[in-house]
């Protein structure tokens, strides 16, 4: 097959499928007798990426495949193209957050003994909505807690293939408007629940009079995200 047809093609369908792709849907664009290979997908994918070097979008891999978006460095402008007040995260949404992250599987009262304070249901609850948070099993001690991890739609929405790529914690304490003082542990792995990445709406929360003045943008939070696609592996 010409390479400069393929990568076209794989082009027009990142821009056009809204949602990330993986290769063998990518491949799956393309009749039995003529379809690429994996090999030959990814190819063509680094050639996108490196076409991307120097422009406003770049290549993207997260847990649920590929796609091009907004260069990350632009968003503050882009983000004029649309009058209404953008998304802000409250630094009690973000810290519990991190914690389910970071110490997954992790219990509402663990979550709590770590914060020091309670956790406002409504903060669980829009994480869940969110498809960021979902309940993976129950802590095998009396009353059965409920354990919580993340999601793909997580790792998407912050642009990280699997947890593997979640930033040191440094980079989260170094995050100003955030501001996280937490003693979170360390984990890897990867997030299994399915789906695409969710539109961003509005996450403001009152955490049981716990001081909230210090609220994060989504493209703020996004700096938390590790590296580039990895097409080796």
């Amino acid at each position: 097959m010409n390479e400069a047809y393929l990568k076209n093609v794989i082009e027009a369908a990142l821009l056009a499928g809204g949602r990330p792709l993986t290769i063998e849907q990518i491949a799956q664009l393309f009749d039995e007798h003529v379809r690429p290979s994996a090999g030959e997908v990814r190819i063509q994918l680094a050639a996108l990426s490196a076409d991307y070097a120097e422009r406003g979008i770049e290549m993207k891999e997260t847990a649920s495949g590929f796609r091009v978006q907004v260069r990350g460095a632009l968003a503050s402008e882009i983000s004029r193209l649309w009058p209404e007040r953008p998304p802000r995260f409250s630094r009690a949404l973000l810290e519990t957050l991190a914690l389910i992250a970071y110490r997954q599987p992790i219990t509402r009262a663990e979550i709590e003994a770590v914060r020091g304070v309670a956790v406002n249901p409504n903060i669980l609850k829009t994480l869940i909505e969110r498809n960021w948070v979902r309940v993976v099993g129950q802590r095998d001690v009396p009353g059965h807690p409920e354990l919580l991890g993340t999601t793909r739609e997580f790792l998407d929405y912050f642009g990280l293939k699997t947890l593997d790529e979640l930033p040191p914690l440094a980079a989260l304490t170094a995050m100003a408007d955030v501001n996280l003082q937490l003693d979170l542990g360390s984990t890897s792995g990867t997030a299994d629940a399915d789906g695409g990445a969710p539109a961003a709406t509005a996450l403001l929360d009152d955490d049981s009079g716990e001081d909230d003045e210090h609220l994060a943008s989504p493209s703020e939070a996004s700096e938390l995200v590790a590296s580039g696609p990895n097409f080796d592996s």
